[in-house]
Formats: C-alpha cells, sequence, structure tokens
C-alpha cells in the first residue's frame, strides 16, 4: 500500500484520533474531544494516510524548534499495526527538517521500546518509560 505522510493538520480525522487517544490508548483514556484539539493546535503534527486519503496513523511533537521536542501521541490505528508504519512515520519525522535539527528528542512508551531503539534512543535512568534521542553529549566537570 503507498502511503503519504502531512504535517497540515487540516487533513488531521480529529474524531479517529481522539476516539483512539480516548479510549483504545494506555496513555489518553479519558481525554476529550477538546483537549485532543488542544493537543493538536499547540503541536507540530504528522499524520500518515493512505493513497485513499484515509488517515491510518497520527504523531505529534512539543518542541522550542531549537534544542528539545518531546515526541507524544504516535498511533498507527488498529487496522494498519504490524506492516511497518511505525518505523516508516517515526523515520519521517525524525528526518523532517524542523526535527532534525533538535539535539533533544523524548519520549514515553510502555510498549515500543525495540522500534523507538533502531532510532537511537536509549532509555532515560531508571525509568521503565522514559526515552530520549540526545545529540549532545553532556560534559561534566569534576
Amino acid at each position: 500500500m503507498k502511503i503519504f505522510i502531512s504535517t497540515d493538520k487540516t487533513l488531521l480525522d480529529v474524531d479517529l484520533i481522539h476516539r483512539y487517544v480516548s479510549t483504545i490508548s494506555y496513555w489518553g483514556r479519558g481525554r476529550t474531544k477538546e483537549e485532543v484539539l488542544g493537543t493538536i493546535e499547540n503541536s507540530f503534527c504528522f499524520g500518515m494516510y493512505n493513497e485513499g486519503n484515509e488517515q491510518i496513523g497520527f504523531a505529534r511533537l512539543v518542541t522550542d524548534y531549537v534544542t528539545f521536542g518531546y515526541l507524544m501521541d504516535v498511533i498507527v490505528f488498529e487496522e494498519y499495526q504490524g506492516k511497518g508504519y511505525g518505523k516508516d512515520l517515526i523515520e519521517f519525522i525524525l528526518g523532517h527538517d524542523a526535527v532534525k535539527k533538535l539535539k533533544t528528542i523524548a519520549l514515553k512508551t510502555k510498549n515500543a521500546h525495540g522500534l523507538y531503539k533502531k532510532f537511537d534512543f536509549i532509555k532515560i535512568g531508571d525509568s521503565d518509560l522514559w526515552m530520549a534521542n540526545d545529540k549532545v553529549k553532556l560534559q561534566m566537570d569534576n
């Protein structure tokens, strides 16, 4: 199946995103449609679509567009999972001009550590959830 990814928020199927986040995801249960609209409005969003323009995936990044980004609500809708689209979506996001210059990208995941490790995300501290792709090696004085 041929897919395309866009940052055009007008293409997003907000009802579909809301339904997934509020009823299926483990991280956003109970989120209202107004809250979902607010997160979309205040984030850099990525929609993934099939050749019929049906949305099959979504992700958003909260960022200052200079040093830091927080990757959130990464979704491949159920009927499209297990086909490599999550990898395609992350690859597109990290390769986007506005994202690839960021020094650090952080995220939380309960069950997709293997996917993110492929993109140089590593576990942060003792957390079972937090991961980061940090391009800056912190140097501390002794």
